[in-house]
């Protein structure tokens, strides 16, 4: 039998351990499940001025508790097609917006990892530097490059390039321009964690058996570099769906995504059930890929 002294030990790291591992299931259950429950109360309410701006879906008649649902929000948001064209939109924007921040991030994840080893915490340092800055200026300066008297419509006068200043503000390409901008670190980090843990015996092994650089990279990097990739586009793809800054201050009227549409039924209309109806249908559409995702990499291990 193990000493006293030795028992009581292995029972507070237990404990403690039991501790660890509860406070982030508490977190997750303080700031993500019980505000996403009073989110989709509140899309279940009817709206009605006042304040708050509806009642909710349980509520107490002459002192005995009724609950009654509002579904009406829900189906509101199928009739009108404004909102399928809003998450539409939402959705083709951050694709487009992924795509070019894995374009660009996966050869500068993999000059990286082949950067010599002292060079590579001043790379990183230069990746995430930007942070350093408030998101809302380092978006701001680009209205002063994209405006049509800006640096970047000057530069093209003083080249010859164009003739006339171009229409580069308030449209959609800047709005994709100042998503890769600010969420490319994103896709970055995850992307050179991956491949800094690959073996490279497995790149000296394949050319021992003939394997030519690109196919190697083709048949070694790149697949077991797929968990990488796969959470780099998601820190990039779930942000980016619902980003509201970038669209209110870099796009015009054309650039309609889900974000500015819940803004807008917060704080213009005033209509907080179907803007909470119009978050729980984005989380929904966002979960769902998510959790195919997950099984996915699970079947794979």
């Amino acid at each position: 039998m193990l000493p006293a002294t030795v028992t009581a030990r292995r029972r507070r790291g237990d404990g403690f351990t039991r501790l660890a591992l509860l406070l982030p299931y508490a977190w997750l259950v303080a700031f993500l499940l019980l505000p996403f429950l009073v989110v989709v109360a509140v899309s279940l309410s009817t709206k009605e001025l006042g304040t708050p701006p509806f009642v909710p879906p349980l509520r107490l008649e002459g002192g005995v508790p009724r609950l009654a649902p509002d579904f009406g929000n829900y189906a509101y948001l199928l009739d009108d097609p404004l909102y399928a064209v809003a998450y539409l939109n939402s959705l083709k924007v951050a694709l487009i917006s992924t795509l070019a921040c894995l374009a660009l991030g996966y050869p500068m994840a993999y000059a990286i990892v082949r950067a010599p080893a002292r060079r590579r915490p001043l790379l990183l340092t230069l990746i995430i530097l930007p942070f350093w800055t408030s998101f809302l200026i380092r978006v701001y300066a680009w209205i002063g490059i994209l405006a049509p008297n800006g640096l970047l419509n000057a530069l093209l006068l003083w080249l010859g390039w164009t003739g006339e200043p171009l229409v580069l503000l308030s449209t959609e390409p800047a709005v994709v321009l100042g998503i890769v901008y600010s969420y490319l670190p994103f896709m970055i980090l995850p992307l050179y964690a991956t491949l800094e843990r690959l073996d490279p015996a497995l790149l000296e092994a394949a050319s021992d058996l003939g394997c030519r650089p690109a196919a190697a990279f083709l048949r070694v990097t790149l697949p077991l570099s797929l968990p990488g990739v796969v959470a780099g586009s998601m820190l990039v793809f779930v942000p980016a769906v619902g980003e509201f800054v970038i669209p209110d201050l870099l796009g015009g009227t054309d650039s309609l995504m889900i974000g500015k549409v819940v803004w807008d039924e917060f704080f213009s209309n005033t209509d907080w059930p179907v803007a909470s109806a119009v978050a729980v249908v984005l989380l929904l559409v966002l979960i769902l890929p998510l959790l195919w995702l997950q099984r996915l990499q699970g079947d794979r291990r």
